[in-house]
């Protein structure tokens, strides 16, 4: 999805040089007050516009009745990679009661994560040092106590009828240090208590086990209808009907070298005594 976002950008930036058609570049840049390497940038696909840098675009060229059309083709764009930036804007519980309305849209849910234990498993002090450590990193807002308790409250679903949440997840999220060695600890406790949960499958790819994709990004595929990847600079939400068949094939193969049941047991148990003993 990324190769469509970019082609949606380059395809955004000619249509802003159409706009400017009697108009230089450098002419435009004096007028804005830009540098006129940023409005090359704009034109080329190479840097995301802003939606005052298209009001002041269109302004600036003399077109300023096609400002709503600029800003729909921005909001499509947007619509698929949307940035932490602009997400976190508010804090992080926002974002959590967003993911809420998604969750309950959908029976059959199924995740990959490589790095960490996933939302919906983890315990509140385990949450509590992710959100920390993530409005750290994008500088957000601290709501971090409202954030865990939305996160919280999303997990009374593991526990409803008629949703069946398929979960898998690299030996390594284990083993990740993201909080204090006691949280740890709790955490993957409640791990080993899901595995016996009827309508959660709980599924660990180990360690030198030969898979048939790397193990990239987490994301989370909800029905047929809605994939969401996490990247450090945003989340992807993909609707389209190749990229959902390229997730669903990479859980499948995913899937395929993942161990359930007692063997994910002992390999939970395993990290937890190296917390113990390290």
């Amino acid at each position: 999805m990324s190769t469509d976002y970019q082609q949606a950008r380059v395809a955004l930036g000619a249509r802003l040089r159409e706009l400017r058609a009697e108009v230089t570049g450098r002419d435009l840049a004096a007028r804005l007050g830009w540098p006129q390497s940023k409005v090359s940038k704009i034109e080329t696909g190479r840097q995301t516009v802003t939606p005052g840098d298209l009001t002041a675009w269109a302004e600036a060229t003399g077109h300023p009745a096609v400002v709503g059309e600029l800003q729909a083709r921005l909001e499509g764009l947007e619509s698929h990679t949307r940035s932490w930036r602009r997400q976190l804007r508010a804090g992080h519980k926002p974002v959590q009661d967003a993911l809420t309305v998604e969750y309950e849209r959908s029976t059959v849910l199924r995740a990959w994560e490589n790095m960490m234990v996933v939302g919906l498993l983890q315990t509140p002090d385990y949450a509590r040092a992710v959100f920390t450590r993530y409005a750290e990193l994008h500088r957000s807002p601290r709501d971090i106590e409202d954030a865990v308790r939305a996160r919280m409250r999303r997990q009374d679903m593991l526990y409803q009828p008629g949703r069946q949440f398929n979960i898998i997840m690299w030996e390594a999220a284990l083993h990740a240090v993201v909080c204090p060695p006691a949280v740890l600890a709790a955490q993957l406790d409640r791990l080993v208590g899901i595995i016996g949960l009827d309508n959660v499958a709980l599924g660990i790819v180990p360690f030198g086990v030969q898979v048939s994709v790397p193990p990239g990004p987490g994301f989370w595929a909800y029905d047929d209808r809605l994939v969401i990847v996490e990247d450090w600079h945003a989340e992807l939400w993909l609707d389209d009907p190749e990229s959902l068949s390229v997730y669903r094939r990479v859980w499948d193969a995913l899937d395929g070298s993942a161990v359930y049941g007692a063997t994910a047991h002992r390999l939970i148990s395993r990290a937890r005594a190296q917390v113990d003993h390290p």
